[in-house]
């Protein structure tokens, strides 16, 4: 019974609560927004009618309001207003959102996007937006990141993963939307365009800007010139469009740095910078520009040069170093400045790849050999001079192929039909020199100068044995030279080796030099001092017998005298006794007895023979001794016999002429006079 008398009293309650839950939030539309939502306000009907045209109703039509509903609460009867409530829109870090505006005015024809309207406060201020002519469609701003309390059901917001709006749409705009996303999706365009230096695989991009708003290019024209820094590098499309940009492939490009992009009014593609090696100038061939002025002059007939900024080939290089070159708006030329080796020899191909066509002259030899000759040419393009020769051959493969080849091929064929295959190889030098020098000015009608020429070893096709026969007689010919110049190093080898053996030697024995030579010097001076004593005991010597000889010399004299004088006294003494032996012959024969006595007195042998035989008288056979007859005489004179010389040599000696001769002419002997000479011994 207790329990069915609360019953009434629960039901009073709960209707209560439904009465006022009906009057509040029914009636007077109590609305309770969180500080991290929005709501948009749909208007079910109005006095002023329903919007025609458009979609938002800023008049108070029956629509959707242009303002929204912030945090708190609000009050919006459900009799009158439907209330859209959704969190607040944010936009991450390094991300990028777009807008499609629902409502607005039409885009002009030649509009891809809507303008910005700065009056909109990025999009929250739909009815700034549309007073200041919004544009309904995609729109040329975006939102970078941040929180946005932004209408969805004027602007839809496009985000990597949503598509956000309050209204499903149509299917067909819904189909839009999503192909929208899908595009921006594909050209990464929720993320800001970021050209990294230090990232190894980006440090040589740059960005190429296509514009896909604005004017369009006019006739003949292919590239949208640049714009300068005003638009912030198209971050600003609609200062970009004030300008006068123009859609289409732009001369600007993007370097390293990080640009919020609108990827619906402009695309980037990614392209390396153009870099110009050391060793090489770059030759600008620029498609864009105004026309120029010829700088080349009258006398060059084959093209023109003109300056920066016209369209041609610019008549100044880059010099080496990175630039950020837009391809699209012309072509930078690599021309090496270090000197190009090109070589006709299949076998061998440069990194630079221009000889890469290149093979062996055929020749035909004076003697009729036909081999192939190798060549090396050496040649130095002069940077100043390299936008001469791009503008005349278009690049450096065409100079070699069509005019550097034909050109070295000829003069060497025409040089091998004058020589022999000998004279080919052995005065290879004299070649080079003349082909250098002649071969040099026709370079430099080419605008080339010509460094060195090389020559190789002709060689035969690969069934031909002849060539070789002749080199390998020349090889071993020059083997044998070498042979004779490696015995004479050898030799000198030796002799060098024999001397350094002698050197060590000596440098071994130099103590015992060094000390010979100081005794050489020790006896050199005891000898000098020896000199200089035996010097003065000479000078005594000589003074010495200066005195001695003086002395001699007087005693000589005086014994000279002595003897003079007593020479004198004996002659005179000789000279009475001759004349007083009757005569000189007699003083002779008693000299000659004198001498003879003495003689037989010293002997001691017999003068009388023991036995004597006479076998007759011998008186006129003339048989006599000397003796006898000396006996004979010494007998007469003793006696006092007077005989004369005549009467002696008649009767004692045989007649003959000799004798006779002496009788006759010198019939006395009268001796002659001795002279005693003065002379002092």
């Amino acid at each position: 019974m207790g329990a069915m008398s609360y019953l009434p009293i629960v039901l009073i309650a709960l209707g209560t609560l439904v009465v006022l839950y009906l009057l509040i939030f029914k009636i007077l539309g109590l609305r309770i927004i969180n500080s991290n939502e929005v709501a948009v306000v749909e208007k079910w009907w109005s006095l002023k009618g329903s919007l025609k045209d458009s979609i938002i109703a800023l008049n108070g039509e029956a629509g959707y309001e242009p303002d929204v509903l912030r945090g708190g609460i609000h009050f919006k009867s459900v009799l009158m207003y439907k209330i859209h409530k959704y969190p607040l829109l944010t936009v991450p870090q390094g991300q990028i959102a777009y807008v499609f505006a629902k409502d607005g005015h039409p885009l002009n024809p030649v509009q891809t996007l809507g303008k910005v309207v700065k009056e909109a406060n990025n999009f929250q201020d739909v009815k700034g937006f549309l007073q200041a002519g919004g544009q309904r469609g995609p729109q040329r701003g975006i939102l970078r990141e941040g929180t946005y309390a932004i209408n969805l059901a004027q602007f839809i917001v496009i985000t990597p993963n949503d598509i956000k709006s309050i209204s499903g749409g149509n299917v067909r705009e819904r189909q839009e939307l999503a192909t929208m996303q899908e595009t921006l999706n594909n050209r990464n365009a929720f993320r800001p365009v970021v050209i990294m230096g230090a990232n190894n695989q980006d440090s040589d991009l740059m960005g190429i800007v296509t514009v896909h708003d604005g004017q369009s290019l006019e006739q003949g024209e292919i590239i949208a010139p640049d714009m300068g820094p005003a638009h912030a590098s198209f971050q600003d499309p609609e200062k970009f469009l004030e300008l006068g940009g123009k859609r289409g492939k732009q001369l600007q490009v993007l370097t390293d740095g990080t640009y919020y992009i609108n990827r619906l009014f402009a695309t980037i593609e990614f392209r390396p910078k153009t870099v110009v090696p050391i060793g090489f100038v770059g030759v600008v061939v620029s498609f864009f520009g105004k026309e120029g002025v010829d700088t080349t002059g009258v006398d060059y007939k084959h093209g023109e040069l003109v300056g920066q900024g016209c369209k041609g080939v610019l008549e100044k290089p880059l010099m080496p170093g990175k630039y950020a070159f837009n391809t699209d708006a012309g072509k930078v030329v690599l021309v090496p400045t270090t000197n190009i080796i090109l070589k006709w020899n299949k076998a061998e191909v440069g990194s630079h790849k221009y000889d890469e066509n290149l093979t062996e002259v055929d020749i035909i030899t004076k003697d009729a050999f036909e081999p192939s000759l190798p060549l090396s040419v050496v040649m130095h393009i002069d940077y100043k001079q390299a936008p001469w020769v791009i503008q005349r051959f278009g690049d450096i493969n065409m100079l070699v192929n069509q005019s550097l080849d034909p050109l070295v091929s000829a003069y060497f064929k025409d040089v091998a039909q004058t020589k022999t295959l000998i004279q080919l190889i052995q005065e290879r030098s004299e070649i080079r020199e003349k082909s250098l020098a002649e071969m040099k000015e026709k370079f430099q009608k080419y605008n080339l100068q010509l460094e060195e020429v090389l020559i190789g070893t002709p060689k035969s096709p690969v069934e031909d044995k002849q060539i070789e026969n002749i080199l390998t007689q020349l090889r071993e010919r020059q083997i044998a030279e070498e042979k004779k110049v490696t015995y004479q190093k050898q030799q000198s080898a030796a002799e060098s080796e024999k001397s350094l053996r002698e050197a060590e030697a000596i440098a071994q024995q130099q103590s015992y030099l060094t000390n010979s030579k100081i005794q050489i010097e020790i006896e050199r001076n005891n000898g000098a001092a020896l000199a200089s004593k035996a010097e003065q005991e000479a000078n005594q010597i000589i003074a010495l017998a200066k005195a001695n000889s003086s002395r001699i010399t007087l005693e000589g004299e005086a014994e000279a005298s002595k003897e003079s004088n007593v020479g004198l006294a004996r002659a005179r003494a000789i000279d009475a006794q001759v004349k007083a032996y009757g005569g000189a012959e007699y003083r002779v024969i008693q000299d000659v007895s004198e001498k003879l006595s003495d003689a037989i007195k010293s002997a001691q042998v017999d003068i009388v023979p023991k036995t004597v035989v006479n076998l007759g008288d011998n008186k006129d056979s003339g048989t006599g001794t000397i003796i006898d007859t000396l006996l004979k005489f010494i007998t007469l004179e003793k006696v006092g016999v007077s005989v004369k010389p005549e009467e002696f040599y008649d009767n004692t000696l045989p007649e003959s002429n000799e004798a006779k001769e002496i009788t006759d002419e010198n019939p006395t002997i009268v001796p002659e006079e001795t002279e005693t000479p003065n002379e002092t011994i």
